[in-house]
């Protein structure tokens, strides 16, 4: 054995087989090619079953719909490339452990915690999504879009299952995770197209014109959702993922690519998850609207459900029960190994396994309340904004801190537990658009990137200040 690989093996043995704390060894990396069925089971997934029938209840047009798509899901892509990766393959650390050595200890326990929370919501959300294709056979009574509580211990039960098989598969580790996705999102994408082609046949699609005239012109929302403009859809489906890449979340994913260019794998996510899904799914939902249950509901000025395992029963069949019970699994598995991440980052003495299980309870606590899946759009707007920042505290430090002329990972070297600059640069960020978001009633998504920024040019700003001293 060779002083490289005993090294490797020590690496692997104090990082418990995930390197929390160390650079991803040579010998673990993996090429792009490893990430393209792990994006694209993770995007092609649960959530696209909700989104695509909840831009359809935010009365979006079909150019909004289509070309907005088109644009958002791009820059997505371009900010995972040229942003996420980039940095990833130079520090080959998680998100955690590189914000610990900006951020100092205390500070980043206090992101950790909230960054982990989140992670266990969406997770939840998804739980909640392979609920409804499991309680199908047992007639389960299927949450409402307004729906907060669970509905029935029938639901609990499905819902306890579902939230322990899949953690304790993303408590077996990344290989695991992406092995499960790459297995999985096969049959997940076909049953995609396989709704998509049904659907079109039951709204008696014969020409382009008829696909564009499901959407037409958009319209009014249904009652206690937000009006989507093409302008919505461009930033929302830029930021649906905003934690991930600008937010830098997914360093500890890319942390094993082999070079920078497995960024572009997220193009399959984008593309036949974010794109082809969502289109599929709204499909599903035009289809479920014209039933007489959906009119029954619209008549009273109510919102039909959005329950995705029974629309896709009914344009697939069993295929379609498996289907939204695998998409599912491969959106909140990846979700609760990330949060077991955040949480091992807090609770270092704790095995990555323990951590990951800690995190797919919570995430099976959270999946009992359809709330969390319902208002997924508002949810996954407010986590990005919430997080996105603290990614541009990695990117504008990697990027600008020899042109700013500060310390780069200054905490670490200037053995800080609570680094004030970024504290500040964040609260400040945050406080600023989120007043603005209020008060002038501004969607979310809209002050993302503003946000973003601002906390970026402030860390540098504030870190050149109090360097000085």
């Amino acid at each position: 054995m060779t002083q490289y690989q005993q090294e490797e093996g020590i690496l692997q043995e104090d990082s418990g087989g995930e390197f929390e704390r160390t650079p991803v060894p040579q010998s673990k990396l993996k090429g792009w090619k490893s990430f393209i069925g792990m994006y694209a089971g993770e995007h092609a997934a649960g959530t696209e079953f909700m989104i695509g029938p909840l831009f359809l209840t935010a009365g979006v047009s079909a150019f909004d719909l289509i070309i907005g798509l088109l644009i958002g899901n791009l820059l997505a892509v371009l900010s995972w490339r040229f942003l996420t990766a980039e940095i990833a393959v130079k520090n080959r650390l998680t998100l955690y452990f590189q914000l610990e050595k900006i951020c100092g200890k205390k500070l980043v326990t206090g992101y950790n915690l909230a960054n982990g929370i989140l992670f266990c919501f969406l997770a939840g959300s998804m739980i909640t999504v392979s609920a409804t294709a499991v309680g199908i056979p047992f007639n389960m009574p299927m949450p409402k879009l307004d729906d907060t509580l669970p509905n029935g211990m029938t639901w609990i039960i499905i819902v306890i299952i579902i939230g322990a098989v899949i953690s304790l598969i993303a408590a077996r580790g990344y290989d695991t995770v992406t092995k499960a996705a790459n297995w999985m999102s096969p049959i997940i994408v076909l049953a995609f197209v396989a709704c998509g082609i049904v659907a079109l046949g039951q709204l008696g699609v014969d020409s382009f014109s008829d696909f564009w005239n499901i959407w037409g012109d958009g319209g009014e929302p249904f009652p206690g959702q937000t009006k989507f403009t093409f302008w919505h859809v461009v930033i929302w489906s830029w930021f649906a993922n905003g934690a991930m890449h600008i937010g830098m979340s997914d360093l500890s994913v890319f942390r094993f690519a082999k070079e920078a260019k497995a960024g572009w794998a997220t193009a399959a996510g984008m593309y036949v998850g974010h794109y082809m899904a969502w289109i599929a799914a709204a499909l599903l939902y035009a289809v479920y609207l014209k039933s007489p249950e959906a009119q029954a509901f619209l008549s009273t000025n109510s919102a039909p459900p959005v329950a995705p395992g029974p629309m896709a029963y009914n344009a697939i069949g069993v295929l379609g029960i498996i289907a939204v019970v695998l998409a599912g699994w491969t959106t909140a598995n990846p979700t609760i190994y990330r949060a077991g991440l955040a949480f091992q980052a807090i609770l270092p003495k704790l095995s990555t396994a323990k951590v990951t299980i800690l995190a797919g309870t919570i995430a099976t606590i959270a999946g009992l309340f359809p709330a969390f899946a319902m208002k997924l759009l508002g949810f996954v707007a407010l986590y990005g904004f919430i997080l996105a920042p603290f990614g541009a505290i990695i990117v504008f430090e990697h990027f600008f801190h020899k042109k700013a002329g500060i310390i780069k990972n200054y905490a670490e070297v200037a053995n800080l537990s609570f680094n004030k600059s970024v504290f500040w640069a964040w609260a400040i960020s945050f406080g600023v658009f989120y007043f603005i978001s209020i008060q002038f009633d501004v969607f979310l998504s809209f002050v993302t990137l503003p946000a973003w920024i601002l906390c970026g040019v402030l860390f540098l700003i504030l870190s050149k200040y109090s360097q000085k001293k």
